[in-house]
């Protein structure tokens, strides 16, 4: 953090070769550093590198009256007092806020997108409408250090992108925000599955637990798993055969494109009926459909049973 993408236009503070804002070892501890900051944000250019380390930036006010959006970008805000400021549709990405206090901010519609947010301080504070971006600072990291053969260190760094998920998930639980809480458990699921090694028991399950229903904040992937397993165990039906009465029903090779249809409607009912495990017994297995009927029986009653779960769940909250 602090890096700047073009050379600073401030003046240089006496005795160094950076300005206030950029000096590291300008002493920022002072109540003035707020205003001096609301002062600087109104001049227009964006703020960017700045290094406020630690500052008390309580009640800050970065709320333009044109309606743009300030710009306070890629600076080491690390351990900021920012209690009761105002944020609304600030851009913060790209800054260190590791353990800054955001407690009662208003962040509606601010960007946080590629900031360090481990640690954060988000208690009362607006966070509904906030940018959080598609991957948390860690997450992309790690993936990066996974890439770079580095297993060790990207474990660690989704570590630390799960308990970023997990603070910000019992926040917008605080505050009732539960649609916003299933994104961020799911998310932090998601980190806590990639700490384990790539073909671990533990992380197949996961997988297929995310698979399935999204660790049970998407009910419409059980629909979709459903659906497209009642259609492949009817394929199975179809070329292995079942009996309507005494008359078998399944493809045949030599017969019209329209007969094979009805046979494969026949077949795709009988999936639906297994599935579900109504069991009307117009129509029967035969052979190797016994199997596949007996082990999508048990699929179907399970699927049903963990769709009424994540449904209520969501409906509930």
């Amino acid at each position: 953090m602090g890096e700047r993408s073009g050379p600073c236009k401030e003046a240089a503070s006496e005795g160094s070769h950076y300005c206030f804002w950029h000096d590291i070892k300008a002493d920022k501890s002072g109540d003035n550093v707020r205003v001096l900051l609301e002062e600087r944000a109104h001049k227009g250019p964006p703020m960017e590198g700045f290094c406020l380390k630690g500052a008390n930036l309580d009640n800050l006010d970065l709320v333009s009256p044109e309606g743009k959006a300030y710009q306070l970008i890629n600076s080491d805000l690390s351990r900021c007092s920012l209690v009761r400021a105002h944020l609304y549709r600030a851009d913060l990405s790209g800054n260190n806020l590791l353990k800054a206090d955001l407690s009662r901010a208003n962040l509606h519609r601010t960007s946080l997108i590629g900031a360090n947010l481990l640690g954060v301080n988000f208690k009362a504070a607006r966070i509904e409408h906030v940018n959080f971006g598609d991957a948390f600072l860690q997450e992309e990291k790690a993936r990066q250090e996974r890439q770079n053969g580095d297993e060790l260190k990207a474990r660690e760094l989704f570590e630390e992108a799960e308990e970023v998920a997990r603070n910000i998930r019992k926040h917008c639980e605080a505050q009732g925000l539960f649609h916003n809480a299933g994104e961020f458990f799911h998310r932090e699921m998601t980190f806590h599955r990639y700490r384990f090694p790539c073909l671990s028991w533990h992380r197949m399950v996961s997988k297929v637990v995310d698979l399935l229903s999204g660790y049970g904040e998407k009910p419409e992937r059980v629909v979709l798993f459903s659906a497209s397993f009642i259609v492949f165990c009817s394929l199975f039906y179809f070329f292995l055969g079942i009996e309507d009465g005494d008359v078998p029903v399944h493809y045949q090779a030599g017969q019209p494109f329209y007969n094979n249809l009805i046979n494969w409607l026949e077949t795709l009912y009988f999936s639906v009926v297994t599935f579900t495990t109504l069991g009307y017994g117009d129509l029967t297995p035969i052979g190797l459909s016994r199997l596949v009927a007996a082990i999508e029986a048990f699929i179907g009653s399970f699927t049903l049973a963990l769709f009424v779960v994540v449904f209520v769940k969501k409906m509930t909250r």
